[in-house]
């Protein structure tokens, strides 16, 4: 059985590096595996890099990516980036979709006060759409990254980035984008979707994914005692084992 190849999209203020340890199994598995850096990403990027870009741009830009491989692939994402690997499957024909603690989409609410507290808290930048926004610390370790040592999370803040605040403001504030940025077509992705979602994820909490995967049409599951850093923290194997055994469950049904 070939197995389709995987685009890994990752998350806010990351780049590709994030999936230096979640790609592993896939590459064992015989797949090809390609883990891009979002538009002004990279490693090494002026900090001023992402002023500006849109979630249509990061879209367009896997979408690309996903051309450039001439067989459909599947576009596993995490955080902002499964709302990226969404609203980039919306746009090219894929093999299916995994989402990992997913950014909802455009008309989904959060669930908790939490995640309130998060859409609401960046206006202290000021308009921080227009702004490169930086990545905090005390957030990474309080939620982002809770479950990893502190040795592991400090590595990982000294390699994060600037975020576009214009992507996030696009994401958390949706409602008040007029552009709908984030809206997933009616019509839906014409793939199937897997979503993962971290039972002590505070992030994006387990009701606000399966609300999430709901409105999609995705199959959900809650993977207990994780949080929001599936694709490293403790427990990652089971969301890339999970993520795996889909991928080739349908390119079993495909091959038949």
């Amino acid at each position: 059985m070939i197995l389709p190849p995987v685009i890994m999209v990752h998350g806010a203020f990351c780049a590709g590096w994030v999936f230096e340890r979640f790609q592993r199994p896939f590459i064992e598995a015989g797949c090809e595996v390609v883990t891009p850096d979002l538009p002004g990403h990279a490693p090494g990027a002026s900090p001023e890099a992402v002023r500006g870009l849109s979630m249509s741009d990061y879209a367009a830009s896997i979408a690309a990516t996903a051309r450039a491989l001439g067989r459909p692939a599947v576009i596993v994402g995490h955080s902002l980036g499964g709302l990226v690997a969404l609203l980039a499957a919306a746009r090219t024909r894929t093999a299916g979709v995994v989402l990992l603690a997913p950014s909802p989409p455009w008309g989904v609410s959060g669930s908790t006060m939490e995640e309130a507290v998060s859409a609401l808290g960046l206006y202290a930048l000021g308009p921080y759409w227009a702004q490169a926004v930086r990545p905090d610390y005390p957030t990474l370790k309080r939620c982002g990254a809770d479950r990893l040592a502190s040795a592991e999370r400090q590595a990982v803040f000294a390699r994060m980035g600037p975020e576009s605040g214009r992507a996030l403001f696009e994401t958390l504030n949706w409602w008040l984008d007029p552009l709908m940025t984030t809206l997933v077509p009616a019509g839906g992705i014409g793939a199937p979707i897997l979503a993962l979602a971290g039972e002590r994820d505070i992030v994006h909490p387990p009701a606000t994914v399966l609300e999430t995967a709901r409105r999609i049409g995705a199959r959900a599951e809650v993977l207990p005692d994780m949080s929001h850093w599936l694709v490293a923290e403790p427990g990652w194997r089971v969301a890339a084992d999970l993520s795996l055994a889909w991928i080739a469950e349908g390119a079993s049904r495909t091959a038949a």
